[in-house]
């Protein structure tokens, strides 16, 4: 079975930066796609950055300039940066992925099979 653990998030003052991992293990495509996502209270789930086996890297126009997504193939791990952080990025967020690249690796929840519990973030 695939997993996926998220670990870092907390809070923090408007400003400030956070760095959160995911863990994967179980998943052995070798062209995939990994990204996280976020859901604020009452609001849909939304995509925030997304990588693929490649490398190449996709952001939502509201954290663009600000995050990062990143990923250590040896360690089996993802990673988001999040920098400058404002209350409105506050929410649950999830890591997830799947077996898409390229054009299939996209900020879309349906480029995404397997989704971690999530880790919240809350800015004030």
């Amino acid at each position: 079975d695939v997993q996926l653990v998220e670990s870092g998030g907390g809070s923090v003052q408007a400003g400030g930066s956070l760095r959160l991992s995911c863990a994967a293990s179980g998943y052995t495509y070798s062209s995939y796609c990994m990204g996280w996502f976020r859901q604020a209270p009452g609001k849909e789930r939304e995509g925030v950055a997304v990588i693929d086996s490649d490398g190449l890297a996709k952001y939502a126009d509201s954290v663009k300039g600000r995050f990062t997504i990143s990923q250590d193939n040896a360690k089996n791990t993802l990673y988001l940066q999040m920098n400058s952080l404002k209350p409105e990025d506050t929410a649950m967020y999830y890591c997830a992925a799947g077996g898409g690249n390229g054009a299939f690796c996209y900020t879309g929840e349906r480029s995404m099979d397997y989704w971690g519990q999530g880790t919240q973030v809350t800015v004030s």
